[in-house]
This record gives structure tokens, sequence and C-alpha cells, in this order.
């Protein structure tokens, strides 16, 4: 077997764990494994860890960018055993145990891919170039900037129906994102916006809500699901269920067996699936998933894994596969840096998902929790849902700026960071 290496990296007696993605699960699973007998390269796109959960936060306004990310090298200082690489993957080699980036080659002992997924658009061209996701921090400060430039151009637009489309909002999709982003949309319209835009009249601002399936937050219960769609009704936000989308052209919105609507902003929220990874693609599954064992493994590729969002693993509750939720991730990762640990295989152990329960906010006071042995919902749903994301945030300064933001929304009925950003003076 060959052994490559990236520039400043040499082997050395340990063995080489490359892990492939910086988010929940390869974040988890580096940290179990500092100074436990590996040299670990790390290696992602970004040179940051993005929190995914608080996405539509910065979308609408309510956090910067960097409130939610926390840099890869921050976070192991100083660490010798752990490099780390802004590099894309480009192929694995797994039968010569190595991989393909724009780096250059790497070899490696154990690979982890833990790529986390993208944004499904369904083979729909017209909505993958015109519709808005949010599948990442860059995505969604797109997202601020076509919102704020709509009602700037709708403040200079004479024709009534043009100025309808500006002000015009739909999201696609009724999972945690789309609910979430509708209601901090629709506190917008009513406590921030008209302060902004005296000039133009919120009460013609519509926000709508589309979903495919039979009711909201399907991965909840069944009173949450309903709990959140009269939650976002009470906001004033439309809400349309069993409404499937056909089409966009950045104007008009083709629904099936519906009225077309005339928006000039989608938000796609409405499926995620995996990239292809070349070298593996006999081991991807629906959506993109790479289907594992219960040990986190590939069948066939010799000391290869996947984690999280990427990995499809079935087990007894779960016979279609674990939820993409941060928390299996997280679990994933802890458990394959524990067998890891061990030398001998047989003494590993398989992965089993401690559902902790789920939850999602849509305004104000307002939001919905799921938890093993209780489901409850409005203030204190909300309270809780704030202090465990709160928790989970990195970095203490993270969690000071992202506090201090909420309480003073909270107190004032204000976001302060409404800027459009732009490259260059443009």
């Amino acid at each position: 077997m060959s052994d490559f290496n990236l520039p400043n990296i040499q082997r050395t007696e340990k063995p080489r764990l490359v892990v492939v993605g910086a988010g929940f699960g390869g974040l988890k699973l580096v940290w179990k494994l500092m100074n436990k007998g590996f040299q670990i390269i790390l290696i992602d796109r970004h040179n940051y860890h993005q929190f995914q959960p608080l996405y539509y936060q910065v979308a609408t306004a309510g956090l910067e960018p960097s409130s939610i990310s926390f840099p890869l090298r921050k976070i192991f200082h100083k660490r010798k055993d752990i490099h780390i690489r802004m590099a894309r993957l480009e192929r694995v080699h797994h039968a010569q145990k190595y991989i393909q980036t724009d780096l250059g080659k790497l070899s490696y002992d154990h690979l982890v891919i833990a790529t986390g997924v993208g944004t499904n658009f369904f083979g729909m061209e017209n909505i993958r170039k015109n519709a808005i996701p949010m599948k990442s921090v860059g995505e969604a400060l797109f997202l601020r900037n076509r919102i704020l430039n709509c009602f700037e151009n709708a403040i200079n637009e004479k024709d009534e129906g043009q100025k309808a489309s500006y002000l015009n909002i739909v999201v696609v999709g009724g999972g945690p994102t789309g609910v979430e982003v509708s209601g901090a949309l629709s506190e917008m319209r009513k406590y921030v916006l008209p302060g902004d835009f005296p000039e133009l009249d919120f009460s013609q601002m519509k926000i709508t809500l589309l979903e495919a399936g039979q009711r909201l937050l399907a991965g909840m219960s069944e009173r949450s699901s309903a709990k959140s769609k009269q939650y976002l009704e009470r906001l004033g936000v439309k809400v349309s269920l069993e409404t499937m989308v056909e089409d966009y052209d950045g104007e008009t919105i083709s629904i099936k067996d519906h009225q077309p609507i005339h928006a000039k902003t989608l938000i796609w929220a409405a499926g995620v699936s995996g990239s292809t990874i070349a070298g593996l693609e006999e081991f991807q599954a629906g959506a993109g998933r790479i289907k594992v064992d219960r040990y986190s493994r590939l069948e066939g590729p010799e000391n290869v894994y996947a984690l999280g969002d990427i990995s499809y693993m079935e087990e007894e509750h779960f016979p279609k596969g674990h939820p993409q939720v941060a928390q299996v991730a997280i679990q994933q990762g802890n458990n394959l840096a524990n067998n890891l640990k061990k030398k001998d295989v047989k003494n590993w152990k398989p992965f089993s998902y401690k559902d902790l329960g789920s939850m999602a906010t849509v305004g104000r006071n307002l939001a919905v929790c799921d938890l093993p042995l209780l489901s409850f919902h409005g203030f204190f749903a909300w309270v809780f849902w704030l202090a465990v994301h709160l928790f989970q945030i990195l970095g203490v300064k993270n969690k000071l700026f992202v506090f201090l933001n909420w309480t003073w929304s909270y107190f004032t009925f204000d976001q302060s960071l409404r800027l459009i950003l732009k490259q260059g003076d443009k």
C-alpha cells in the first residue's frame, strides 16, 4: 500500500484516522479520541463547525453567522495529534486505503465519512436554480439578503402586483426548519419590519407554508403537530397541507391542483439528500445515504465508517433508518469512538439510538416539545428549547452572544442585525 500525505502531515507510529466532515458526529468522534493513540486528520470544506438548528435565526436577522459558528482550530488548539485541513473529498480508494482530495492524496488506517447531507430538490431544476435552501450559514445569510432586498425593492415598486410579489414569502416543507422560519418571519412582520419600512402596508405581506404531507412536524407526536399548526395560524401564517409544489421560475410557484402563488422568495426546506461520494457509490442507498451495520461500518471496505445524516443504519426500533437529527450523529460518534479505543473488534458494542426527544420553536413563547415520557407545549416548551440550544452551542463567548441577542430581542421586540451584505461596493 502506498503512503500518501498532505503537505506538512507526516506519518507517525500511531494508526491514522481520517475524518471527513466536522458536523456533530465527526466533531464528537474526534473530541472523544483526542490523546487516545491516534493520528487524527479532520477534513472539512470550511474551517468552522456550524450549529445547524439556528440557521433560520441567521436568515431572519436574529443572530450573526459568527454566533453559531466556531473555528475548528480553536476547538483543537495546540493538539499536536490532530491535523485540520480545509479540503474537498473527491474520491475514496478503499481497496488501496487512501482518499483523493483537492489538496492531494491521503492514506488512512481508518476512514470516517461524516459529511452530512444537502438539500434535495427532487430533480426539479428550476426550483434548484430559483429557490433558496438553508443547509449552511452561507445560504442562511443569502436568504437574509434576499428578504431585506425584497422589502427595499417593494418601497420603489409602483405596480401593486409586483409589490405584492416582493412582499410574499413562501416556505416549502413542514419540518422543524420550515415551521421555525415561518414563525420567525411572522414575528418580523409584526414587530420589526413596520418600523423599518413605514411606507409599506405589511397587512398585505403573506407568509405561506406548504407541506406535501398530511401534517406538520411528521417526526413528532400528532398533538405537537396540531399545536404547531395552531400556533402558526395564530401568528398569521397560511398553512396548506397535502400541497405539492411542481415548479418555480423565480416569479410564480406552480402547485399541483391549486392556484399558482406569485412570490419573489421561495424558501426550500422540503427534504435532504447526501451527495454522491465517488468510490462509494455502490454503498449509497436512497437519498444518497451510506448503508452501514450496527457498528457504523460499511460492508466490504475495510475500516471505512459513516456517521450521522449521511449514514443509513437499521435497528429493531428503527427499521427504516434513524431520523436525520443531531442526536443520532452525536451518539453514533460517541459509540464509534468507544469502539475504536478497543483493540479487539469482538469487544465492540453495537449502536442503539436513545431518543432524547424532539422539539421545535414556533415563535415568542410558543414551542412544542416531545420527551420520551412527557409532551408539552407553549411557554415552558419555549424556555426549554432556548436552554437546550444554548447549552449545545460551542464556546462560552458564542453562548453569551446568543443569550444577549435573545434577551435583547425578547424585551425590545427588535432584531438589530438587518444588514444587507454584498461583495465589494456593487
